[in-house]
């Protein structure tokens, strides 16, 4: 209904955001949830580590590039949070830079609501322990070996810095126009259930017809 109503001009467009450590099950939630959606309805993308060309822009140049146009459902797998989270842990910027683009998400989230934007972040939360035995799964099992990478295990020594990092961006970046869910991701299912009901709930409250 929501791309249906884009055809007669209905500008409004929904978009997840979804972060979280390693093994948090991102993925998952993307085949299991988004993938009862009608593709055609869709536009996803995961962000990696910038290319040389986008880091000759604006942290938020690449993001905006793939912003879902009216009437589709986006999916940032990873989004513009890894420039506090990621660039945080790694000092991969200067700190004064860093702190500048909590305001400058802020005001970037307030300009997709204006443009019909629903805009819904999920932090997914995985314990130290949970994180561990997934790694391993990796490990102990053939058809996972291309998720294994050895530098899985140095970010785990991050652990501390991550949590911190992870305390500090929904706390500077939720608003009432762009709130932040934080949902424990030690049972996959339950999250999966959890950013399923806040889909439907955004859907159900655009009041489609």
């Amino acid at each position: 209904m929501l791309f249906a109503n884009s055809t007669g001009g209905d500008g409004r467009k929904l978009l997840l955001v979804l972060q979280a450590m390693d093994t948090a099950g991102k993925g998952g939630i993307v085949r299991h949830v988004m993938g009862g959606v009608d593709p055609q309805g869709i536009s996803h993308f995961g962000f990696k580590a910038p290319t040389k060309a986008e880091l000759r822009h604006d942290f938020l140049w690449r993001i905006r590039k793939q912003l879902p146009a009216a009437g589709m459902i986006g999916v940032f797998d990873r989004s513009h949070y890894e420039d506090v989270l990621i660039a945080r842990v790694h000092e991969l910027a200067p700190a004064a830079e860093i702190a500048a683009r909590y305001d400058q998400i802020n005001t970037f989230e307030q300009e997709l609501v204006d443009d019909d934007t629903t805009v819904i972040k999920v932090m997914l939360l995985i314990g130290s322990a949970e994180q561990k035995a997934r790694l391993g799964e990796r490990l102990n099992r053939p058809d996972k070996y291309w998720k294994y990478h050895p530098v899985d295990i140095d970010e785990r020594m991050l652990w501390p810095a991550y949590q911190e990092a992870f305390q500090i961006a929904p706390e500077r970046t939720s608003a009432a126009a762009a709130p932040w869910f934080v949902v424990p991701a030690d049972h996959k299912r339950y999250a999966r259930l959890a950013v399923q009901h806040l889909l439907i709930d955004a859907l159900k409250g655009m009041v489609l017809a």
